[in-house]
């Protein structure tokens, strides 16, 4: 299945509508990134602090389904996949009570941290978008047979 992340709304996510604040929902989105990493056995600290690679964000987008309330119990599930030999890309969804209340894609390259140049993926991340893949897929086989 697709890596899921549960995480509740706080007051400080939220904006003077008292609703999600859109730029936030990115930010929630890397944390189920992140929490995906980890769960692969990726040392973030490591991930992110290396000095000879760098993954940054080159496209991200967020579609907004319905609002999100200080409380809500949002599941994030995601899916990345590898869209080249130096990228990858992951789509998001967000729900409350199993309702779609937002998807999110972020596109991410892999640089040489000194050239800022492209580079192949390294295979702990190459390793990580197979497994996260194939078991979104099982998950996706899995329920269609559910439905039939």
């Amino acid at each position: 299945m697709s890596f899921t992340y549960n995480r509740t709304v706080r007051f400080q996510d939220t904006d003077a509508a008292g609703v999600v604040y859109f730029a936030n929902v990115l930010g929630i989105c890397h944390e189920a990134y992140e929490e995906s990493l980890e769960a692969s056995s990726i040392n973030l600290k490591d991930f992110f602090t290396n000095p000879s690679v760098a993954f940054p964000i080159v496209h991200a987008s967020v579609d907004f389904l319905r609002p999100m309330f200080v409380g809500d119990k949002l599941l994030i599930s995601l899916i990345p996949q590898k869209i080249g030999v130096e990228k990858f890309e992951i789509t998001y969804e967000v729900t409350v009570a199993e309702v779609v209340v937002a998807k999110a894609i972020t596109r991410h390259v892999c640089i040489d941290a000194s050239s800022r140049s492209k580079q192949e993926l390294p295979d702990e991340i190459v390793q990580w978008l197979e497994t996260n893949r194939r078991d979104a897929e099982g998950a996706e086989r899995r329920r269609s047979r559910e439905i039939m």
